[in-house]
C-alpha cells in the first residue's frame, strides 16, 4: 500500500528495551510501582496548586504546568511500553509512530521552553523584585505559557513534516522501545545527510542552546543571591537549586541523544528510559519535595480530606 511519500512500510517492529524475558519483568513491575506511587502525585500537585488560594503566585502556575506537561510527557511512551512487555510481537503503525514522535517532541520542546520561562520567572522575583508584579502580571504568564506550547508545536511540526517526506521501503525493525527521530529517519530508503543535520540543528542546537542560557541565568541568579542580605537567602537559593536540578534531568539525556549525528550507542536505549518514563514524573516532585509552601498546602489538603472521610463514615 504506497501514500503520497512513496512510503511502502506500513508499520514498524519495536524490539524493545531488552530481550530478556526476565528484565522485562522486573522493568515492568518497577514501572507500574513508579506509575502507582509517584503519578498521582503530580495530579496531586496540580490539583492543590489549583484549589489552594495562597498558590496563586507565577512560580506556582508555572510548577503546575510543569506537572502538567510531566505527566503528558510520560503517557506517550510509558504504557505502550508496558503493553509490549506483555507482547511476544511489538508492532506499531506507520501513522501510530508519527503520532507517538509528533506528541513526544510536542510535549518535549513545550516542557523546555516552560523551564526557560521558569529561569526568567525567578529572574526578575530575585534579581529585579521591585519590577516582579508588574513583569509577571496573569496576562503575561499566560501569554508565556501560550508562546511555550506554540514553540512545542513548531518545533515538533517540523520534525514530523521533515519525516512525512522520507521513503520507507523496509526493514522496518526500529532498535528502541518507542519511535523517536534518531531511529526512524536510519530507516528511511534515501541518504539521510541533509535530514539528520536539520533534525540536529531544530532539536539538539535548540535544546544546547536553552542548557546553556538557563545555566548561565542561574549562575547570575545564584551569584545575586550570594550578595544579598540574609532575608530569603537559604529560601531562593533552595528554589533556584531545585531548578537547576530539573534542568540538568531535562536537558542532559536530550543532549546526548540529539546533539550528535544519529549513530547508535551501547547507552541510548538506557538514556532514552530515564528521559521518556522516569525523569519526567520525578521533576515536579523533586520540586515539591524542596518547597515548604506546596508541601504544607498538600498536608492541609489531605488532612481536610481524611477528616471528611472519617465525617462521613461517623454519619453513615
Amino acid at each position: 500500500m504506497k501514500i503520497a511519500n512513496n512510503t511502502v512500510v506500513t508499520e514498524f517492529i519495536l524490539l524493545g528495551l531488552t530481550q530478556s524475558q526476565d528484565i522485562q519483568l522486573l522493568v515492568f513491575v518497577l514501572i507500574l510501582i513508579f506509575y502507582l506511587i509517584i503519578l498521582p502525585g503530580n495530579f496531586l500537585i496540580i490539583f492543590t496548586i489549583k484549589s489552594d488560594p495562597g498558590l496563586t503566585a507565577p512560580l506556582y502556575f508555572f510548577l503546575g504546568n510543569l506537572a502538567f506537561l510531566d505527566a503528558s510527557y510520560s503517557f506517550t511512551v510509558a504504557p505502550r511500553m508496558l503493553v509490549d512487555f506483555l507482547s511476544e510481537k511489538k508492532v506499531i503503525s506507520y501513522r501510530g509512530c508519527i503520532t507517538q514522535l509528533f506528541f513526544l517532541h510536542f510535549l518535549g520542546g513545550g516542557e523546555g521552553l516552560l523551564l526557560v520561562v521558569m529561569a526568567f520567572d525567578r529572574y526578575i522575583a530575585i534579581c529585579r523584585p521591585l519590577h516582579y508584579s508588574t513583569v509577571m502580571n496573569p496576562r503575561a504568564c499566560y501569554a508565556m505559557l501560550l508562546a511555550l506550547w506554540l514553540g512545542g508545536f513548531v518545533h515538533s511540526i517540523i520534525q514530523v513534516v521533515l519525516i512525512l517526506r522520507l521513503p520507507f521501503c523496509g526493514p522496518n525493525q526500529l532498535d528502541n522501545f518507542f519511535c523517536d527521530v534518531p531511529q526512524v529517519i536510519k530507516l528511511a530508503c534515501t541518504n539521510t545527510f541533509v535530514v539528520e543535520l536539520l533534525m540536529v540543528f531544530n532539536s539538539g542546537l535548540m535544546t544546547l542552546l536553552c542548557f546553556l542560557g538557563l545555566l548561565a541565568s542561574y549562575a547570575v541568579i545564584l551569584c545575586h543571591v550570594r550578595r544579598t542580605a540574609a532575608e530569603g537567602k537559604n529560601k531562593a537559593m533552595s528554589t533556584c537549586i531545585t531548578h537547576v536540578i530539573i534542568v540538568l534531568l531535562m536537558f542532559g539525556p536530550a543532549i546526548f541523544i540529539y546533539t550528535r549525528p544519529f549513530r547508535a550507542l551501547p547507552a541510548d536505549k538506557v538514556v532514552s528510559f530515564f528521559h521518556t518514563v522516569i525523569f519526567p514524573l520525578m521533576n515536579p516532585m523533586i520540586y515539591t519535595l524542596r518547597n515548604q509552601e506546596v508541601k504544607t498546602s498538600m498536608k492541609r489538603l489531605l488532612s481536610r480530606h481524611v477528616v471528611c472521610q472519617v465525617d462521613f463514615i461517623i454519619r453513615n
